[in-house]
């Protein structure tokens, strides 16, 4: 009577590797809700403290760039340095969705702290869009 001799199965530590790849989505939840609200992205991934701190000085700098008056930029395709503006502005999420409601960061420039508060403002936007993307990659398993 001929044996065959038994099919070699794959390494079980392959087969582990394999599975515990996670994918890698072009768009997550925490993506998404960390652009719309600072810091939630990384509160979704169970970064209590960095999730915090995200919110609190994003925040607190779009808070005090419309303190000293600084203008929210609009969409104005003909100068191309206000869109760029605009685009940090609306980085900042609900922040930037809520001042354009209520009407904040409207009024003419007249005072020479309004420059700084703009520009609170905008890298309040591009910092958000940062730690998004932060965590976006933590929830996707690309970061740790």
């Amino acid at each position: 009577m001929a044996t065959t001799p038994p099919a070699k199965a794959a390494p079980a530590s392959k087969n582990i590797e394999k599975a515990s790849q996670p994918k890698s989505p072009l768009f997550s939840a925490a993506l998404l809700l960390g652009w719309l609200i600072p810091g939630a992205g990384h509160l979704l991934s169970r970064r209590w403290v960095r999730g915090g701190l995200l919110f609190a000085a994003i925040g607190l700098m779009f808070i005090l760039g419309l303190l000293m008056q600084g203008k929210l930029y609009t969409a104005n395709l003909a100068d191309p340095l206000v869109f760029l503006g605009f685009i940090g502005d609306l980085g900042s999420g609900l922040l930037y969705i809520s001042g354009r409601l209520f009407g904040v960061g409207q009024t003419p420039v007249q005072v020479v702290t309004a420059d700084y508060g703009t520009k609170f403002i905008v890298v309040a936007g591009l910092l958000n869009v940062i730690a998004a993307v932060d965590a976006h990659n933590i929830r996707i398993g690309r970061k740790s």
